[in-house]
């Protein structure tokens, strides 16, 4: 695994010794891709933060901060690691060793990122916890987002997202064993699209 492009661009990540599935470099360019030149300045949450691949490209492309949550705390030792080697450590990378929902509660202040990214494990089998309606069911992730901003969830291809006209998707596309959704908070005053 590999920062991509910017000013960390092709310096190699560590991965702790975990079942974690860390993003592909495929599906990480397809999603900087389409984010565009919307990182450059832009205050970033990485949820499940894994080994910080993600929210360390956010970093190498111009975003102005970036947030990482991760329960795992060899994960987390592992972000910092990589945010050193990258030299990308310091006040705009805040690493949070919390469960995601714990953080959204109580943490996560209202209008504060402008850029939410989440990689939940996936569902595979019955019984497997569902990250995926869980996050899109979130009110203090939706408040969490700035006016306009964007929620990418990576999902299990095929999986129906429940978007109950909370959000809208302008994009849900599938890279192998992973499907990326660009998605927007839908207001109350505003109907889904």
């Amino acid at each position: 695994m590999r920062v991509i492009a910017g000013t960390a661009g092709g310096m190699a990540l560590q991965t702790p010794r975990s079942d974690l599935r860390p993003t592909m470099d495929l599906v990480k360019g397809a999603i900087f891709s389409s984010l565009g030149d919307a990182i450059i300045g832009a205050r970033v949450l990485d949820l499940f933060a894994g080994s910080g691949g993600l929210g360390i490209e956010a970093l190498s492309r111009g975003a102005q901060a970036v947030t990482f949550v991760e329960s795992d705390r060899r994960s987390t030792v592992t972000i910092e690691k990589n945010l050193e080697k990258t030299r990308l450590a310091g006040p705009a990378a805040v690493v949070q060793s919390s469960d995601v929902f714990r953080y959204l509660d109580r943490l996560a202040a209202p209008g504060t990122f402008d850029i939410i990214i989440a990689d939940p494990p996936y569902a595979k089998q019955p019984g497997d916890r569902d990250f995926t309606p869980e996050l899109l069911g979130s009110e203090p992730l939706r408040a969490a987002l700035a006016p306009g901003g964007i929620f990418v969830l990576e999902h299990l291809p095929g999986a129906e997202l429940p978007l109950t006209g909370r959000w809208q998707c302008t994009r849900d596309k599938r890279y192998g064993a992973t499907a990326v959704a660009f998605l927007l908070a839908v207001s109350a005053a505003s109907p889904a699209a």
